[in-house]
């Protein structure tokens, strides 16, 4: 216990390492800042909607752009810098790395994402149960920040803009089947049927029921489904960066 102990803080280590070097690259910010926020405005203005019924689509998609946004980037890079090499030789297993990688993605997601939760106050907007509104909102984002870093696995490239372009091919399509811009109820059958097997669409559905009080899955059931992604996603990282580790580093 005690040397998993010691692994997982080192883990912080390497989170605070990302951060100080990662957040201000420039496919972060496009990528984590920048592109929600137009995504954010478009899905906004001109929509004679009730605000209270925006947010649940705006808090959702802010979420996850922000907090997939660092992850796909950083193998790539320590890959080019060799920084991946010299970790390797360091006293940390591959997991400690990649769960380091994953805390810096979920602290950025979780540092933006809360603005549009923090503006519900401003607004007098109270969810049904803050509290619980908070928790999902901090599974969310560990569970957006173990796809991201699960992303950046496979191909195994030193190449940042292609792990990007890879990764958004993945991201985009989700947040149009995950009942972001329409409810899930509203979909047809077969609409329903594939946005179940997105995250996104248990997170933007429990917002809406703990703003709204209607949604498409029990309350139970959006967080258990979060908390099973976010323990699926990490540990398919963690085996396919293991896999492909040898590519990546000859």
């Amino acid at each position: 216990m005690s040397r998993f102990t010691e692994q997982f803080r080192r883990s912080f280590v390497i989170a605070k390492k990302n951060i100080k070097i990662y957040y201000a690259k420039g496919p972060v910010i496009v990528f984590g800042l920048v592109f929600p926020l137009f995504l954010a405005l478009a899905y906004v203005i001109g929509r004679n909607i009730p605000l209270k019924e925006i947010l649940p689509g705006l808090i959702g998609m802010t979420t996850f752009f922000t907090a997939t946004s660092v992850g796909p980037s950083i193998v790539p890079w320590e890959t080019r810098s060799k920084t991946l090499e010299r970790l390797l030789c360091c006293p940390v297993a591959l997991w400690t790395i990649i769960v380091g990688d994953m805390l810096s993605s979920f602290i950025f997601g979780l540092i933006i994402s809360v603005i549009p939760l923090a503006l519900t106050l401003v607004l007098a907007i109270e969810p049904l149960n803050f509290m619980m509104l908070l928790f999902g909102l901090i599974i969310a984002n560990l569970c957006f920040a173990a796809l991201s870093v699960l992303l950046s696995a496979y191909p195994p490239t030193d190449i940042p803009a292609t792990s990007m372009m890879l990764s958004s091919l993945v991201k985009f399509p989700l947040v149009f089947i995950s009942g972001v811009f329409i409810p899930v109820e509203q979909l047809p059958p077969w609409g329903t049927t594939i946005a179940s097997i997105s995250p996104l669409t248990y997170f933007t559905d429990m917002v809406r029921q703990l703003f709204l009080g209607k949604g498409f899955y029990p309350l139970a059931l959006d967080f258990l489904a979060i908390i099973t992604f976010t323990a699926a996603f990490t540990s398919a990282a963690i085996k396919l960066h293991e896999k492909t580790l040898a590519k990546r580093l000859s």
